[in-house]
């Protein structure tokens, strides 16, 4: 589960690029109970997504042309510009370079060495998310990537995370991240080599997001009901929980995860 939402590096903001906001959100309320607020007229049709009033997301139109549907995850900066001037030391992409956010912060985008996009966020008056680790928020992140190695020493490099490397048998090796800092504690996600298979089958590297549930098989039922795709059916983790992902009705990866923690 997320423990690392307030440290520097750490999971502060969530937000789902769509090409259709109302469809989206009826599907993610059907889903998890949220409630969709817009950020006003100027904000070009972004909007909260909300559970017992509480912000756990965002939404908005695709604005980068050729763009998928995709949750994009943002980290914590205290400065969007020096991140920026990191991630092109170390290998990455400024798709969008630090920006404000009328009084609400500054963000800037990127993409990793792998091709993974993410973002940064810089708060002023949001600070990030209101609600974690609870049902119908986010708990966990993951990042699937042609290159495990290299993405490990970026995001070291550009947001001074540590990890530790959990073997899951079969050569395979699960990183968990997090940043500096946290005492040992402070995860918020994992780094997973894509094996040949799937490089085989043309995955590439991307960033998705686990929402907690109370029940994973019924969640499954109710994604499947209102149009999602089952990627990976109910399974149990060992020590982690019972996950499933799918592809939300416009291509979205996400997953949910009930968290043997619970």
């Amino acid at each position: 589960m997320l423990t690392s939402t307030q440290f520097p590096g750490g999971l502060n903001w969530l937000d789902l690029g769509t090409p259709d906001v109302a469809a989206a959100t009826a599907f993610y309320g059907g889903l998890f109970g949220w409630e969709f607020a817009s950020a006003g007229p100027e904000a070009g049709g972004y909007g909260f997504l909300r559970k017992g009033g509480r912000t756990v997301a965002a939404v908005g139109p695709l604005t980068e042309e050729g763009a998928g549907s995709a949750w994009t995850v943002y980290f914590r900066t205290a400065d969007a510009d020096a991140t920026a001037r990191a991630v092109e030391a170390a290998g990455g992409v400024v798709r969008f370079p630090p920006a404000e956010v009328f009084t609400a912060g500054r963000t800037a985008g990127f993409s990793d060495p792998t091709g993974a996009e993410f973002a940064v966020w810089e708060p002023r008056d949001t600070d990030g998310l209101e609600l974690v680790n609870e049902p119908g928020s986010v708990s966990w992140i993951e990042l699937y990537t042609t290159d495990g190695a290299a993405a490990r020493k970026f995001y070291g490099s550009v947001l001074a995370w540590e990890s530790t490397d959990r073997p899951m048998g079969g050569g395979i090796v699960y990183s968990v991240v997090g940043p500096a800092g946290g005492g040992g504690s402070g995860a918020h996600g994992g780094i997973l080599q894509l094996q040949q298979v799937h490089l085989d089958a043309g995955s590439t590297s991307e960033w998705h997001p686990y929402f907690e549930v109370e029940d994973c098989d019924a969640a499954l039922t109710r994604a499947r009901e209102l149009g999602a795709t089952v990627i990976i059916p109910a399974m149990d983790a060992g020590g982690v929980g019972r996950l499933a992902m799918f592809l939300d009705p416009f291509g979205a990866p996400f997953a949910v995860l009930r968290s043997a923690a619970r």
